[in-house]
């Protein structure tokens, strides 16, 4: 099989995860920012991740990648919980996050930026969703403090640092790939419940941390 990501995507994370968590091998191709005749001839648009089954079939969409590799490959491992305050501390963060993230992953000297063309791309089109990179670089403190704050808030709903919510879930898939980039941002202020959560994470899903390139 073949999984076609980028590696700062949330979502392409999502899809890597199960296939760590379960030790299933697959081959990893990294797309440029910029090809959008690959995933279109695949799936007939610019969408990751995209997994190229054993049958030559090709699926995108991250969560039906996680149910499928977890439904036909080994024992199930994850439940479909997803706890209230959890799913509302995501969508807290989720409404601005970005704006920390997206300025730094073209600094992280990623795969998918290996080109100028394809750094120019992302940059342009992201700059349509929020504005300035240079803007949001200067209004980094704010967010931090944001951000510190929720994390702190984050922290009790962690039960275990193997699973947050004591068995592997659909928790873990949708929180581990926000909190894995948030390492990019040099500053934040991790409680020790959630750094040991996401430390643990990358070590079972095999998905590498950003701490030592933060910016």
């Amino acid at each position: 099989m073949q999984l076609y990501i980028y590696d700062h995507c949330p979502f392409c994370v999502r899809a890597r995860m199960i296939f760590g968590l379960k030790n299933i091998p697959v081959e990893t191709v990294v797309l440029l920012n910029d090809d959008e005749a690959t995933p279109t001839g695949l799936v007939g648009k610019k969408v990751v991740p995209i997994l190229v089954k054993d049958d030559g079939g090709a699926m995108p969409e991250s969560l039906d990648i996680v149910r499928y590799i977890d439904d036909n490959y080994g024992a199930k491992l994850l439940s479909d919980q997803v706890r209230p305050a959890l799913d509302n501390w995501m969508k807290t963060v989720g409404a601005y996050y970005n704006r920390l993230l997206l300025p730094r992953f073209v600094q992280l000297g990623l795969a998918e930026y290996a080109t100028e063309s394809a750094r120019r791309y992302f940059i342009a089109k992201k700059t349509e969703s929020i504005g300035d990179f240079a803007e949001n670089l200067a209004n980094t403190p704010q967010y931090i403090a944001r951000l510190n704050a929720d994390l702190a808030e984050l922290a009790p709903l962690i039960v275990n640092e193997n699973a947050v919510n004591g068995e592997l879930s659909l928790e873990d898939i949708l929180l581990f790939p926000m909190l894995r980039n948030l390492t990019c941002v040099k500053g934040l202020v991790f409680p020790e419940r959630v750094r040991a959560y996401i430390e643990r994470m990358s070590a079972l899903s095999h998905v590498a941390l950003y701490t030592d390139n933060a910016v």
